[in-house]
């Protein structure tokens, strides 16, 4: 790992990745070990690891998976679930499992169609779901804390492309830590300190299974052109994502973000529907999508 310019074997490997991960958690103070913890799974090696890793270190820890009806060429969610489930029967463990068409009538890519959302692609919609349903359930099922498997890579990539447009808003809400406030859970990225290839590592070494393949719609994506790009940097600066990640959250923590005074946050309100925060007048965007969806049904 050169931009720790550190060396480990497999043993030690699998000590250190718990041992930074507990020390991040006390760092941000995310959690403790007497709250109820969420962590949400997709399959993927960031999300399960991240599970592992909290069971390992002896927290009260459960999972969810949300069923996105994502079945293009490889049967994605299918895969993507049969591999959450597994790990979670192999390990004993609790596994939520929230089917978005059995919720709402529609899975992703329909909802994608009707709410004609993100030009033929489904990936906002994809978000809206996501971030709407993680925060009910552990809101519902009175769960202290939702955990998520960002890497660095990911919060490189969001801060990067956020940086190059200029997203104020975006760039001052970004943070390993985002509390409870107004309908919405508290949410935690354990990992954000942690480089993708880190993670794949660990997964590998630990023998958990996990889904290799991409979302099917995720080829071309901004978020992923960021990553090719800040990979580039990162092959002749070793450690430029985190030097450019935790600058930024050094600067954040001390005021030093000159946006901060320029960029007034929008305004939250509870939803009348579903009562998590939305800056619209009315419904959030997630219930107006499925009043929406509903009112085209009935008319077929």
């Amino acid at each position: 790992m050169r931009q720790h310019k550190l060396a480990l074997c497999k043993d030690h490997f699998l000590e250190w990745i718990p041992e930074q991960t507990e020390r991040f958690i006390k760092k941000y103070e995310m959690f403790t070990h007497e709250q109820k913890i969420l962590v949400a799974v997709s399959g993927g090696k960031d999300s399960l690891s991240l599970w592992d890793i909290l069971v390992r270190l002896g927290y009260q820890v459960d999972g969810l998976y949300l069923a996105l009806g994502i079945n293009e060429g490889i049967n994605y969610s299918h895969e993507s679930q049969r591999l959450s489930q597994k790990f979670a029967d192999e390990n004993n463990l609790k596994l939520h499992v929230v089917d978005i068409e059995k919720e709402y009538g529609k899975n992703i890519p329909q909802l994608s169609v009707i709410s004609h959302r993100g030009e033929g692609r489904p990936c906002a919609v994809c978000g809206l779901a996501k971030r709407h349903e993680m925060n009910r359930i552990a809101r519902d099922l009175g769960y202290d804390v939702l955990a998520t498997g960002h890497n660095l890579d990911d919060e490189a990539a969001v801060l990067f492309g956020n940086t190059l447009n200029w997203l104020s808003e975006y760039i001052l809400r970004q943070s390993p830590v985002l509390p409870s406030s107004n309908g919405l859970a508290r949410k935690v990225k354990p990992l954000c300190r942690f480089y993708e290839r880190e993670m794949t590592a660990y997964a590998i070494l630990r023998g958990i299974e996990y889904i290799y393949e991409e979302c099917p719609f995720a080829d071309g994506s901004q978020s992923i052109f960021y990553k090719e790009a800040l990979n580039q940097l990162e092959t002749a600066r070793p450690g430029a994502k985190l030097i450019f990640y935790l600058n930024f959250l050094e600067a954040k923590k001390s005021g030093n973000l000159f946006i901060e005074k320029n960029v007034e946050m929008q305004h939250l309100h509870p939803c009348p529907r579903c009562g998590q925060s939305t800056s619209t007048p009315d419904l959030c965007s997630f219930c107006r999508m499925i009043e929406k969806a509903n009112a085209t049904s009935t008319l077929l």
